[in-house]
C-alpha cells in the first residue's frame, strides 16, 4: 500500500511542473468550452477565471515543494 501511496506524492519540482501543465491543459480546454457556451464578456471572464485558478494552484504547489525541502 505504501508503494501505491508514494505514486500520489509530488516530490520534485519536475513532477510539480508536470502536474501544473496537466492542470493548465484542462483549464484551457474548459475555458474554450465556456467561451463557446457563453459568447461575449461572460465566457471570457469564465475562461480567465480558469486560467487564474491554475496560476494560484501552481504557485501553491511550488511553494509546498520548497517548504517540504526546507529551501
Amino acid at each position: 500500500m505504501e508503494r501505491i501511496k508514494s505514486l500520489f506524492i509530488i516530490k520534485t519540482k519536475f513532477e510539480a511542473f508536470m502536474v501544473i501543465y496537466a492542470l493548465a491543459l484542462g483549464a484551457t480546454e474548459r475555458g474554450a468550452v465556456y467561451m463557446q457556451q457563453y459568447p461575449g464578456i461572460g465566457g471570457q471572464l469564465l475562461a480567465l477565471a480558469c486560467s487564474g485558478a491554475v496560476f494560484m494552484a501552481g504557485g501553491k504547489i511550488i511553494d509546498a515543494i520548497e517548504y517540504q525541502r526546507g529551501i
